[in-house]
C-alpha cells in the first residue's frame, strides 16, 4: 500500500465528536456505567428499607419511636425498588390498614386503662418514662417499669397510695395489651409482605 493510499484512509476516518459515530470516553476516565449505578441504588434502598423495618421492630417496645408505622415505611421503600412489581397497592393498602389499626390500638390500650380509674396525665406520662428506664434492667424492668412510672407519677399529684396503685395497674394492664397487640399486627404485616414479595 502507497504512502498516499494510507493518508487516504487515515484523513477519511471519523474522529470523536464528529457526529458519524456515537463516542463515549467512560471507560477511559473511569466514570460508573448506569447499570452499575442502579445496582448501587438498588443496594442502597434496600438497606434504607431494612434499617427502617429494624427500628421499626424495636419499636414495638420503645414508646418513643413509632414501630409499626416504620415497619410500614420500610416496606413501602422495599415495594418501590422494582416499581410495586412484586408488593403492589393492594397489599401496601391492607398493610397500611394494619398500620392505622396499630397506632389506634396503641393511644387507646393505655388511654382507656388509665382513664378508667381516673389516672392523671403524670400517671401516664410515668409509665412512658418507666417503660424506656425499664429497658435497662432487662425482662424484669420491662414488665415492671410501666407500672412503676404510673404509680410515681399518680403519687405526686395527690399523695394516695391506693389510688396510684389502683392507676398503677390498670396503666400496666393497657400498656402491656397495646404492646401484646402491635408485637401480633407487626407478625402479621411482616408475614403477608413476605409473602407478597416471594410468593405472589
Amino acid at each position: 500500500m502507497t504512502a498516499w493510499r494510507i493518508s487516504r484512509i487515515a484523513v477519511s476516518q471519523p474522529t470523536p465528536g464528529d457526529g458519524k459515530i456515537p463516542y463515549s470516553t467512560s471507560w477511559m476516565t473511569g466514570a460508573p456505567r448506569p447499570g452499575r449505578i442502579r445496582r448501587m441504588s438498588t443496594v442502597a434502598l434496600w438497606m434504607l428499607a431494612l434499617v427502617l423495618m429494624l427500628v421499626g421492630v424495636l419499636g414495638i417496645v420503645l414508646p418513643a419511636l413509632p414501630g409499626i408505622p416504620l415497619m410500614y415505611a420500610g416496606m413501602v421503600v422495599a415495594a418501590a425498588i422494582d416499581d410495586f412489581q412484586r408488593i403492589g397497592w393492594v397489599t401496601l393498602a391492607v398493610l397500611g390498614f394494619f398500620t392505622v389499626v396499630a397506632v389506634v390500638i396503641e393511644f387507646a390500650a393505655s388511654a382507656l386503662g388509665a382513664k378508667q380509674f381516673g389516672a392523671s396525665g403524670r400517671a401516664i406520662w410515668g409509665a412512658l418514662i418507666g417503660t424506656v428506664v425499664g429497658l435497662f434492667f432487662g425482662i424484669a424492668g420491662l414488665v415492671l417499669g410501666p407500672f412503676v412510672g404510673a404509680l410515681v407519677g399518680e403519687l405526686s399529684v395527690h399523695g394516695r397510695l391506693d389510688q396510684a396503685g389502683r392507676v398503677g395497674i390498670a396503666t400496666w394492664i393497657g400498656l402491656i395489651f397495646g404492646t401484646l397487640a402491635k408485637i401480633a399486627i407487626a407478625f402479621a404485616m411482616l408475614g403477608i409482605f413476605v409473602l407478597a414479595y416471594f410468593v405472589g
